[in-house]
């Protein structure tokens, strides 16, 4: 078996990315040995591979739904946004420049096609399928001609595609139509049907809509995936904790201690790895919410800066919204704060920046003995370590190096008093660790608090990712996806007018 899928969306947000990981989980299974693939992905949220590439969280979150170890191939092109008209172009897992939107469009992006279908191929060749996500919407007409990851990547590789819409937003029939309107006669042939996300209901109403879609387009719904709360893998991007949806709404276990912890997450600008706070939300009695308003710190037991890719406009903003008073007022009284990455970078004394913002010198919030010079190469590594007394592993995405001036040693970083800071992602998924840097929090704040001594961020995961698995083979076609993987696309599906403006 040499099969593909690429599962494309009416939308950004349709599903993609949860769907992906679904039928990657119900294959892995079956015993077949199958990878995810993204040829481009923008997003804040990214993940360090073992061998020091940088991809996307999803499709690393993707890749242990397949129960495979990531690899750059799996994420060939990473754009990481910098401000309203540029990113950061990370193109096999390393940093290449920076680069408008107007310039990566206009060029770059159609000479990375080779590349990308080269990983693909890569991938085809070692698993028995490959299941590739796309990006926004197929039908982005303004951008098809440079596209190299919806239509442009189905057809250099003859993909079979499957469109997701949520129906939740309503317009799914109008949204499905159109999509597959606007492609080319090229395009549509290899557009096999559609798949219905989010829909909450008696399937047997939505039925006759089905009939009808068919009438009109030749092409077959593959499945109605219900609305189930908490089944969202890493965020791309957003607000959303993904697995705090899962402990707020389903059954959560009662807090083991008499307290609660309240944990407020400084909503930066750019912010990155925001994930890094769902290890505290899976644990039972830990509240996480986000935040950008200094009010809004009064009652939190712990506050976290997070990650961002602006470290120096994060500070700016800690600043204007009367954040970077209220930290400071809170490391004066005592009161735990932890700063993760460019949040950790926030906190030292002094920022120099010629690389990323190119703010030259700028003051910290003097809260840690730390002093950050931003380098040209960024630092991608898999540390691990010991810290509380327990063993921790982490990941480091950074272009600032920290000078440790002083201080209690913390992971990479520094502890004075309550104020923690290391460049270490990831490091709360460490269960013991996890639960020795809450005690200590607790403690500080004289909460009645105590962590489950059974919670599992692994096995949560694990059990996220098998309901996803069990989502597609309990509502989809299974035997007819299973023919489109292997053997591509129907022959003859017809072509629905206009099609793509010339």
């Amino acid at each position: 078996m040499n099969g593909g899928l690429l599962v494309a969306g009416t939308t950004s947000d349709a599903g993609k990315s949860v769907v992906t990981a679904g039928i990657c989980r119900w294959l892995v299974r079956q015993g077949v040995k199958v990878a995810p693939f993204k040829a481009q992905n923008m997003s804040l949220n990214s993940f360090v591979t073992r061998e020091g590439a940088e991809i996307g969280r999803a499709q690393a979150m993707q890749a242990q739904a397949c129960r495979v170890e990531p690899t750059a191939l799996m994420n060939p092109v990473l754009l990481k946004p910098g401000g309203e008209q540029s990113s950061q172009v990370v193109l096999l897992g390393k940093p290449v420049g920076e680069m408008s939107a107007r310039g990566y469009h206009g060029g770059r992006q159609q000479r990375l096609l080779g590349t990308v279908l080269d990983c693909l191929a890569e991938l085809r060749g070692t698993y028995d399928a490959v299941i590739c996500e796309g990006a926004g919407s197929p039908a982005e007409i303004n951008l098809r001609r440079t596209d190299i990851v919806n239509m442009g990547i189905a057809r250099g590789a003859r993909l079979p595609v499957l469109v997701v819409g949520d129906i939740d937003r309503g317009g799914v029939f109008a949204s499905f139509y159109g999509t597959l309107a606007l492609l080319s006669p090229e395009d549509q042939e290899l557009v096999a049907g559609f798949l219905v996300n989010k829909f909450r209901g008696d399937v047997s109403l939505l039925e006759p809509g089905l009939d009808m879609l068919r009438g009109l387009t030749g092409r077959d719904t593959y499945g109605v995936l219900p609305f189930q709360h908490g089944l969202g893998i890493d965020e791309e991007d957003g607000l959303r904790v993904s697995l705090r949806g899962t402990v707020r709404e389903s059954t959560v276990a009662p807090p083991v201690g008499e307290d609660v912890l309240r944990v407020a997450v400084c909503a930066v600008p750019l912010m990155s790895n925001f994930t890094d706070v769902d290890a505290l939300a899976a644990e039972p009695g830990v509240i996480v919410r986000f935040v950008d308003r200094p009010e809004e710190l009064a009652d939190a037991d712990l506050v976290v800066v997070p990650g961002t890719r602006g470290t120096v406009r994060a500070l700016a903003w800690l600043r204007e919204r009367g954040l970077a008073d209220a930290l400071v007022r809170r490391a004066a009284e005592g009161r735990p704060v932890l700063g993760i990455c460019g949040g950790f970078q926030v906190l030292g004394e002094r920022i120099e920046d010629e690389v990323e913002s190119r703010a030259g010198t700028v003051e910290g919030l003097g809260l840690l003995p730390v002093r950050v010079r931003f380098a040209r190469e960024k630092t991608l590594t898999r540390p691990s370590g010991e810290a509380l007394g327990e063993p921790v592993e982490g990941y480091e995405i950074h272009h600032g190096v920290a000078q440790v001036l002083g201080g209690e040693a913390f992971l990479d970083g520094c502890r004075v008093g309550q104020v923690w800071g290391t460049h270490w992602h990831g490091s709360l998924e460490s269960d013991g660790f996890r639960r020795a840097f809450l005690r200590e929090v607790a403690a500080a704040t004289g909460r009645r608090f105590v962590p489950a001594p059974d919670t599992s961020f692994a096995a949560l995961r694990e059990e996220q990712l098998d309901r996803l698995g069990d989502l597609i083979e309990q509502h989809a076609d299974t035997d007819a996806l299973w023919r489109l993987i292997e053997s591509g696309a129907p022959r003859g599906l017809p072509f629905i007018p206009p099609g793509a403006p010339a």
